[in-house]
C-alpha cells in the first residue's frame, strides 16, 4: 500500500474536541492518502489510550491510518497501523517485529545522518524537520531548508516534510523530494480543516 501523502499530527491543547475536528478534516479526503499521528507527549499511557480510541474510530471510518508517536504499548493496545519513533528510540526493526510486517514505522529525523540510520534500520519513512521555522521545532535549531531536505531525500528513504509546512508551501517540499508532508497547526488552528486537507492533497497532485 502506498505511503500516505499527508500526516496530521495531533495537539489536544490546540483543539477542545480532537475526534470531531479529525472527522471534519477527513470528510472529503480519499481513503489511504492521510495518516494521523497521535502525539501527546505529556499524557500517560492510559490517558493516551483513551484519547486514541475515538481517533481510531474516525480513522477507520474515513480510510485514514493511525500511528502512535513513541508509545509502542499504546499502538499495540489500539491495534494502530503503526508507530512513529524518536531518532534515538526503539530501533525500527524491533518495532516492526512487535507490530507486524504491514505496520508503518516512522522515525523523527533532523539531519541526513539520522535519515541514513533510519533507512538502514528498516523504517518505512522518516519525518525531516524543521524544514521551515515553526515554534514547536525551535528547540531543534534553525530550519533545515529545502536544500537539506533534497539532500536527505536522495538517501532513498521516503521523507515527510515537517515544520512550518502549510498548504501554500507544501508543493515546494514535494519539489525538493519529499514523499509527504506533515502538519499540526495548519489543520488544527484554522476555521476550515477539510479545506486545509484538500489544499494539502492538491499540492501533491
Amino acid at each position: 500500500m502506498p505511503l500516505p501523502d499527508l500526516h496530521l499530527v495531533t495537539d489536544r491543547t490546540a483543539c477542545p474536541d480532537l475526534p470531531a475536528r479529525l472527522a471534519a478534516a477527513l470528510a472529503g479526503a480519499p481513503p489511504g492518502r492521510v495518516a494521523v499521528h497521535l502525539r501527546e507527549k505529556d499524557l500517560p499511557g492510559g490517558a493516551l489510550l483513551a484519547l486514541g480510541w475515538p481517533l481510531l474510530e474516525v480513522c477507520r471510518r474515513r480510510g485514514a491510518r493511525l500511528l502512535v508517536n513513541d508509545r509502542l504499548d499504546v499502538a499495540l493496545a489500539l491495534g494502530a497501523d503503526g508507530v512513529h519513533l524518536p531518532a534515538a528510540g526503539v530501533p525500527p526493526a524491533e518495532a516492526r517485529r512487535l507490530l507486524g510486517p504491514a505496520a508503518l514505522i516512522g522515525v523523527s529525523c533532523h539531519g541526513a545522518a539520522e535519515v541514513e540510520r533510519a533507512r538502514q534500520g528498516g523504517a518505512s519513512f522518516a519525518t525531516f524537520s524543521p524544514v521551515w521555522d515553526t515554534p514547536s521545532k525551535r528547540s531543534y535549531g534553525p530550519p533545515q531548508g529545502l536544500e537539506a531536505l533534497a539532500a536527505a531525500a536522495r538517501l532513498g528513504l521516503p521523507l515527510v516534510a515537517l515544520g512550518g509546512v502549510d498548504p501554500e508551501n507544501a508543493a515546494q517540499a514535494y519539489g525538493a523530494g519529499a514523499s509527504g508532508v506533515a502538519a499540526i497547526r495548519a489543520w488544527l488552528a484554522g476555521p476550515d480543516p477539510a479545506g486545509a486537507v484538500e489544499r494539502f492533497l492538491a499540492a501533491r497532485g
